[in-house]
């Protein structure tokens, strides 16, 4: 049974694609290099499509859990037995799983400002999530606030989807409702990258041959000048002609006409054009593969760990945060359900610097053994649950001796 059959009621406009979906399939929105940007060409690029993979490998690859915390004793544990466990954490729908699903929403959540998924409900609990092509999806805030969504199928049938079946994440927004497009504000960083790369092709299929002219002495009548140039292309042009020996008569001489390489400095603009467009992405250059000679050991590990701050724990706290409030219900939320990343699969050092923090935390009694052994993947032990109590640290003043 397909998803629509499962949709009711739907308003069916019947006025074909939306203005959005024109605009991807006419290319997307030009740049002024004059190629079009979309997010099909933007993924081209090696710096766009690595920065957005960072990003979603930082939201994919870190478990989320569902948990359940208890208001009076402020304990917390994971709520396996809540529907909604099963979807996050383990198989959103028939074939993505949690990895897969929350990686598509990522990509689409990134570089489009936006990622929509139909919630199909049974009985009132979340039972699968479907991952919708934003570029197919319209939204609309009416002048009541409420939340409107159409979605235009690849039949070119436009439907009105009811808004409490729409998972939306948004990315950075100006107007509250809908995400910033990335890769329509970048789409000139982007489109000067594709018009590099482009150039830098089109320079090596000549055989690093900058244009240029031959000089002659006298005049070539047609038949001579279509000869000329037919047997200049035949055995110059091109990269199989690279070196091969070419004997021209009449004193010709050749006068170029065009930059080379060198003079119009390609591989220093391609590489700011990666600086640039990690500027746009919010990701530390390093995270791409780049990174300039004076980084070091120390510092390159501080620029991992800033980025697991700064980029991806911010679409961690987004995403919790429009889970909370599209997923879950207002009774849920109120008995104490929270969606949860577990951030410290990014913050993972070394074994030496985890033993050294596990040592800490157990000594000072906020960390106990079992939850140690727990973040290492190891069974509990029993009687390793109680937190110790350092000898010389009390709380409030000891009672006297009697």
């Amino acid at each position: 049974m397909s998803i629509w059959s499962r949709l009711n009621p739907f308003r069916w406009s019947g006025k074909g694609f939306s203005d959005d979906v024109l605009a991807l399939l006419r290319g997307g929105q030009a740049s002024r290099t004059g190629l079009d940007v979309n997010w099909k060409t933007a993924l081209e690029v090696s710096t766009v499509l690595r920065c957005a993979g960072v990003i979603a490998d930082g939201v994919a690859t870190v478990p989320l859990r569902l948990y359940r915390k208890d208001a009076r004793t402020g304990r917390r544990e994971a709520a396996f037995s809540h529907p909604l466990f099963e979807v996050l954490h383990n198989q959103p729908n028939e074939w993505q799983d949690s990895l897969e699903y929350r990686e598509t929403l990522a990509f689409h959540a990134v570089l489009t400002g936006n990622a929509f998924s139909f919630v199909n409900r049974v009985r009132g609990a979340v039972a699968e999530l479907i991952p919708l092509d934003p570029g197919r999806v319209e939204v609309k805030q009416e002048a009541d606030w409420r939340m409107r969504y159409w979605f235009t199928d690849g039949n070119g049938q436009r439907r009105e989807l009811p808004a409490e079946t729409v998972w939306h994440v948004r990315g950075p927004s100006w107007n509250g409702y809908a995400g910033l497009n990335a890769v329509r504000l970048a789409r000139e960083a982007i489109g000067l990258s594709l018009a590099l790369e482009g150039s830098h092709a089109a320079l090596h299929r000549n055989g690093v041959r900058t244009s240029g002219a031959w000089s002659v002495d006298g005049s070539l009548d047609d038949k001579q000048y279509r000869r000329l140039r037919t047997m200049i292309v035949e055995t110059m042009a091109g990269v199989e002609n690279t070196g091969r020996p070419f004997v021209l008569d009449r004193a010709a001489k050749w006068i170029p006409i065009a930059m080379s390489g060198v003079d119009a400095q390609h591989l220093e603009t391609r590489r700011h054009q990666i600086e640039e467009i990690c500027r746009f992405m919010g990701v530390m250059p390093i995270m791409v593969g780049y990174s300039d000679k004076a980084a070091t050991y120390a510092s390159a590990e501080q620029m991992f760990l800033a980025h697991s701050v700064h980029t991806v724990r911010p679409w961690h706290r987004r995403f919790e945060a429009s889970i909370r409030r599209h997923l879950l219900t207002p009774r849920e939320r109120a008995e104490g359900l929270y969606p949860k990343f577990i951030d410290t699969e990014l913050l993972r050092g070394a074994a030496k610097d985890r033993g050294e923090y596990y040592a800490r935390g157990i000594a000072a009694g906020w960390l106990t053994r079992n939850e140690a052994r727990e973040w290492e993947e190891l069974d509990p032990i029993e009687g390793l649950s109680e937190p110790l109590s350092p000898l010389n640290m009390t709380v409030g003043n000891p009672p006297a001796p009697e």
